[in-house]
Order: structure tokens, then C-alpha cells, then sequence
């Protein structure tokens, strides 16, 4: 079975050996056209000057009566957030935020609590110099909707994969110019499905397309080559923030974030020693854990450490949108077992391991909301290889009955069944194209299940690649499908996906669009609440 694209070399976007100084020159020079901040490992900065966010703000994992707000200072800092009912901020409200410092790369997040809930709220982050609250730089603003304890219309776009096979930010082109796309809807918030950087796919400068075309990239020292310090993740993270779009959009739709593997390495499990000659550090664990520590500092996750009393954090949670929709944030990198066949006839820790499957389990019987959306990093029935032919995903290719990864998976399904949980649809990304699939027992060789819709999409800024297989063991029937016909192809040939989901409050229908840049729907489908088999 043909790869997916995340599981492909980073190598074929360029060549390797580029010159650290050119790059970083190039990416100055692009960086000043576009009135970017300036990148680098740590903000450089004059005592006798105020601190600046120039990486914008981002709001994230927002709830009734607040969310988290993230904020980048340029040199040591106090974080402050004001808010307000309007954009005047005329008798704004005070939350104090922690000092940022080189502990957390200049970054913090401070949890606001209290505000009204089913409003929309503007915020400005204020940066004071910590020995002189008086000197303090520019306001940065942003805006949120909380939600609402009564039915409300609820929007969301949901996608994955930034910067991936060495396609950057290439301001010839606008950037992630897709971002401002998604922006124009106006959603409540933006579902990240993983893969929210490339830290084993190095950017190159430049890149001669098929055509004979240049693709040009803005560049920096940590994405000329693969991350493995702490200060080359974070470089990474702080890389996408150097795109205006990005920025923009950050400015005015949340986030719920996600990880999956390129944040660390290319279809990375626990305990993997990696063979990948790039590599110094070979032991994966050490590299996601300075992944996930620059994940939990680049994006507001309430869940992660300096947030929460759980010392290790975790990525997996619930955010609840109102009465119509809870969104299931799952992991499924972290705690599963090691790639295989995937012929295993007992298998207890699967791809999300036993004490997540449990949580699940728990938090979905628990649930009242019309709509459960379980937002999965990888798909369940399309049939994702890594290099070795072993299991990256959940599907092996075999037709039969459950085996593997497969064999949690049926536990989950069944359990949605028994319990009579209604309104579940997975969404998810990862594979770089986009389709729709439809799960009936009718069709599977495990039937002990209630029908359910999944969702592909993506990438926002990655390599197109081709479809690969379903596996029949829950009985997939793809309904729609547009993948390109070769690996890698360029964002200037191929669009860009993204998908738009719509609740309405009156009916309860929810639908799912699938949409590819450019303002087109490629496909779409109208869910009725309630019902089983649709």
C-alpha cells in the first residue's frame, strides 16, 4: 500500500547541505518586506526599550465564561490582559498574567475566568517592563466568542499539516494565505487536527517545481534543519508566526489544538530509537518531551504543565461548545504501542492506550451535548503504512475482523453503541487530501456498531498526496474523495483543503462542508440529530 504523506521523505521539496548564513539572510530580507518580526533563537532587546508582541496573540480552548489567551514578548516581561464588551474597552476588566521569560521562551497564556458568557469578548495583551510597570509597549488585540448555555448557531472550520515537506511561507505567494480564508467565515473557533509544524522537514529557501517554477520560502536557522533541541522546536513553533495570515487569523478565532507526529518526528512512537542519519539525538521520548513542552508554550492548551496540577500534561481533553456540541480532542501519538503488522489478536494499549480509551469512554457516556465530534490526528479506516509497512494509523489492510489498533477501536464503537450515545462524527487530517467515508455494520466484519461519518481534510500548508486504500472491517464506503495523483505536489498546484462545520440551533442539523482554497465546496452532507443509520 502506497504510504501517506505525512509517512514520506522530508527531503523531496530540496536539496540538503544549504548554507546556514544564506539562509538566514534570505529569511531577514523576506522577513523585512513583509514587515514580519524578526526571527531568531531568543528576542535580542535594549534595556531602555519597551517589550512588543510582534508574534500577534491566539485564544484557545475557550468556554463559557472565558479561555486562555497567548501572548510572545520580545525581552522580559509582565503579561496583562484587559477585556471588554466592546472594542473601545471602555471599563475593561484586569487579569494579571505571569512574567515572561528565557523559562518559557518569552511566551505565556493566562486563563481569563468570569466573563459573560455567549458574547463576544475583546481582549488586548499589555506587556509591561517587569522593574517599571509604567514602560509598556503597544496593546495587541484580539477577539473570542464565549459560548452560550442556550441553543446558539455554532460554526467551526477544522484542518491540519503547516510548513510540511519543505513548502514554508512563501510571501511571493501571500503565505498561508488560507488562513484568511477560513477567517472570512467567521467561525467560533478552528479545530487543528495535528501536525501544526514540520520539525523533521527542514525549509529551504527556495524550490524548482515541476513546471520549472520557484517556489521561494522565508526561512530561518531552526528550520534549516531538523529539531532537536529545546530552542529548535521552539523555532519551529515560532517559524509559523512569522506568516501574517496566520497571524490575522490567530487574532480572531481560537484555537483547539492537537498533535500528532511531525511535531516530533515522522510516524514517532514511544520508546522508538530513531534511523534517520539527521539525527544526533536518536531517542524519541527525549524529543517529544521537549516537543510537547514547546507545543504547551506555542499554543494556549489547558491541559498541559504550568496550566494544570497534572505535572505531565496531556494533549487529550473535552471542550463543550453549549447544548449542541462537545469536541473530543484525542491523542493518538503519545500513548500508543510500537508501529507493527498490526496482526495482533489481544491489544490493550492500542493507539490510545487503555487509561485515554477509558477517559473516552467516560467523557462520551457523560456527554448531553446533540453533537459529539471526536477529533482524531489520524483516520480509522484508511489504511496509513509507515516506512517499514507496519501500522501508522489504525487500519492494517486486512478486510477481517479486528486486529491490532483495530482491535480499541471496536471496543470505543461498541461502547457508543451499548451506551446508545447519539451524535458522534469523527474529523480528522493527516493523509494531505480530503474525502468523506461512511461506517455501516452492514458492510463490516465487525457489525457490533452504530453507523458513523469521518472526515478528511487537509493540508493547510503541506504537500499534496495521493488516496490510499480502505480497509472493510468497519465498513467504510467512501462517498467522496479528491486527492492529487502524484506524492508532494506544491501547494501552487494543488489546493489546499480545509473543512467548515455548521450547527443550527433551531433544527439541531449539523452540517459538514469539505472546502478546497479558492472558495470552492467540493462536497458537503446534512447530518439530522438524533438519528442512526444516515
Amino acid at each position: 500500500m502506497t504510504p501517506a504523506p505525512d509517512h514520506h521523505s522530508p527531503s523531496s521539496a530540496g536539496s540538503a547541505g544549504v548554507d546556514r548564513r544564506r539562509l538566514l539572510t534570505g529569511s531577514l530580507a523576506a522577513t523585512a518586506a513583509l514587515a514580519l518580526p524578526a526571527a531568531g533563537a531568543a528576542p535580542a532587546f535594549a534595556r531602555s526599550g519597551r517589550p512588543a508582541a510582534r508574534w500577534g496573540v491566539q485564544a484557545g480552548d475557550v468556554g463559557a465564561d472565558g479561555g486562555l489567551v497567548w501572548v510572545r514578548s520580545d525581552r522580559p516581561a509582565r503579561m496583562v490582559v484587559e477585556t471588554s464588551a466592546t472594542e473601545s474597552f471602555r471599563h475593561p476588566r484586569r487579569f494579571q498574567g505571569p512574567l515572561l521569560g528565557p523559562g518559557t521562551d518569552f511566551t505565556g497564556t493566562t486563563r481569563l475566568r468570569g466573563l459573560p458568557s455567549g458574547q463576544q469578548i475583546h481582549y488586548r495583551v499589555l506587556l509591561a517592563d517587569p522593574d517599571d510597570p509604567r514602560r509598556g509597549g503597544e496593546p495587541v488585540t484580539g477577539t473570542f466568542r464565549t459560548t452560550s448555555p442556550r441553543r446558539r448557531d455554532v460554526r467551526f472550520t477544522w484542518s491540519g499539516d503547516i510548513a510540511g515537506q519543505g513548502w514554508g511561507i512563501n510571501p511571493e505567494r501571500g503565505g498561508y494565505r488560507v488562513f484568511d480564508e477560513m477567517a472570512a467565515l467567521d467561525p467560533d473557533f478552528f479545530l487543528c487536527s495535528g501536525d501544526t509544524i514540520y520539525a523533521d522537514n527542514p525549509i529551504e529557501p527556495h524550490v524548482t517545481l515541476a513546471d520549472g517554477r520557484i517556489w521561494r520560502n522565508i526561512t530561518t536557522e531552526e528550520k534549516a534543519k531538523v529539531a532537536e533541541t529545546l530552542g529548535e522546536f521552539r523555532g519551529n513553533f515560532r517559524y509559523n508566526l512569522l506568516d501574517a495570515p496566520l497571524r490575522r487569523f490567530n487574532a480572531r478565532v481560537p484555537w483547539i489544538v492537537q498533535w500528532d507526529d511531525h511535531e516530533v518526528h515522522n510516524n514517532w512512537y514511544p520508546g522508538q530509537l530513531l534511523d534517520d542519519d539527521r539525527y544526533t539525538e536518536k531517542r524519541a521520548d527525549v524529543l517529544a518531551a521537549r516537543a510537547l513542552r514547546a507545543f504547551g508554550e506555542y499554543f494556549p492548551v489547558s491541559t498541559l504543565p504550568a496550566r494544570t496540577a497534572d505535572r505531565a500534561g496531556r494533549v487529550y481533553r473535552v471542550l463543550r461548545h453549549g447544548p449542541l456540541l462537545d469536541v473530543f480532542v484525542l491523542d493518538m501519538r503519545s500513548h500508543r504501542r510500537p508501529n507493527s503488522p498490526g496482526r495482533e489478536a489481544d491489544d490493550t494499549v492500542g493507539i490510545l492506550g487503555a487509561e485515554q480509551l477509558a477517559w473516552l469512554k467516560r467523557e462520551l457516556s457523560r456527554s448531553r451535548a446533540v453533537w459529539k465530534v471526536i477529533a482524531s490526528d489520524m483516520p480509522l479506516g484508511l489504511v496509513v503504512l509507515d516506512a517499514d509497512k507496519h501500522v501508522e494509523a489504525v487500519a492494517q489492510g486486512d478486510p477481517g475482523a479486528p486486529l491490532g489498533r483495530e482491535l480499541q477501536i471496536a471496543e470505543l464503537l461498541r461502547h457508543i453503541k451499548d451506551r446508545r450515545i447519539t451524535g458522534t462524527l469523527w474529523l480528522t487530517a493527516d493523509v494531505h487530501y480530503t474525502s468523506a467515508q461512511h461506517y455501516r455494520p452492514e458492510r463490516a466484519a465487525f457489525r457490533d456498531f452504530a453507523p458513523f461519518w469521518e472526515f478528511v481534510t487537509g493540508p493547510l500548508a503541506a504537500g499534496g498526496f495521493p488516496a490510499v486504500g480502505l480497509d472493510a472491517t468497519f465498513g467504510p464506503d467512501q462517498v467522496f474523495v479528491q486527492a492529487p495523483d502524484r506524492a508532494n505536489v506544491s501547494p501552487a498546484e494543488s489546493p489546499q483543503y480545509f473543512g467548515a462545520v455548521d450547527i443550527d440551533a433551531g433544527s439541531g442539523e449539523l452540517t459538514v462542508r469539505l472546502r478546497a482554497e479558492g472558495g470552492r465546496t467540493l462536497f458537503h452532507k446534512t447530518l439530522q440529530p438524533g438519528l442512526v443509520g444516515q
